[in-house]
């Protein structure tokens, strides 16, 4: 029989607000992940000679990197 004072638990093992907690908390990561993208693709379009610069800096690192 189930302790009435431990909260109520989902198949999972987690309590439901637990569970909420972690969908916003997904979905305000999201979200922050949305925003990110949209400004550096602004600042590329804004600043194109440093957007060039910087993809060329990512590809010499990629290209020099040893697995």
């Amino acid at each position: 029989m189930p302790d009435p004072e431990e909260p109520e638990r989902e198949r999972d093992g987690r309590a439901p607000d637990r569970q909420e907690a972690d969908a916003e908390r997904r979905r305000r990561r999201a979200q922050f992940l949305r925003e990110l993208n949209e400004a550096k693709a602004l600042r590329d379009r804004v600043q194109p000679r440093r957007a060039r610069a910087a993809r060329m800096r990512q590809q010499m690192r990629m290209r020099t990197f040893r697995w």
